[in-house]
């Protein structure tokens, strides 16, 4: 049997709409009680800043200022994540240390050499964040002493899971208008622009 399909109404367009945009519909405040999806930089909706295993630092230094993110997932070519770049590694000292162990120049550094192995991530679950309340997400951060976290989402199965969405304390204290994190503060991408001329 054919199924039968009817128009739907049209309405006149009315003066001074505006259309929806991702940054005007994140930059509401947000309390302490409203659900954590709502801080949650959602993969199905943005996509996700990622290099390769072999990319310079100076190429990750321009994509973190370009794209006006600190983190980014490191993947293979076929999208499996093998670590993630924060800047917090590049403007810690860590390419430094890394230089004087093992000599060479900034130049010379990608971003296998200061990611952090996917063995030493630990992430959220999709489940627990629905239920969960932005208060929770900044306790979590704080409890392990990190400015993000991944959202892992999917089946029971390795192959049908997938990292669904980013939190950032620095994102949040911004939805929140608070500074939540003042012993760490996050790193400016002023700051990251000179990590890489520094070195």
């Amino acid at each position: 049997m054919k199924r039968a399909y009817r128009p739907l109404p049209l309405h006149p367009l009315e003066r001074d709409i505006r259309f929806f945009c991702l940054q005007r519909l994140s930059s509401r405040r947000v309390t302490l009680d409203d659900p954590a999806v709502t801080v949650m930089t959602d993969l199905n909706r943005v996509p996700a800043c990622t290099v390769g295993r072999s990319t310079p630092l100076n190429g990750v230094l321009a994509l973190m200022i370009e794209q006006k993110v600190r983190l980014l997932l490191v993947c293979e070519p076929d999208g499996k994540i093998v670590g993630l770049l924060t800047s917090r590694d590049l403007c810690d000292g860590k390419p430094e240390r890394i230089l004087t162990k093992s000599g060479g120049a900034w130049e010379d550094l990608v971003a296998a050499d200061v990611m952090t192995l996917r063995p030493k991530l630990d992430v959220l679950l999709m489940e627990d964040i629905s239920r969960a309340r932005v208060g929770d997400i900044i306790a979590t951060l704080r409890q392990v002493d990190r400015q993000h976290a991944l959202v892992l989402d999917g089946g029971a199965e390795p192959e049908e899971r997938a990292v669904r969405g980013i939190f950032s304390l620095s994102h949040i204290g911004l939805r929140l208008g608070l500074n939540i994190d003042p012993s760490r503060q996050p790193v400016t991408y002023a700051e990251l622009a000179r990590a890489g001329c520094a070195l």
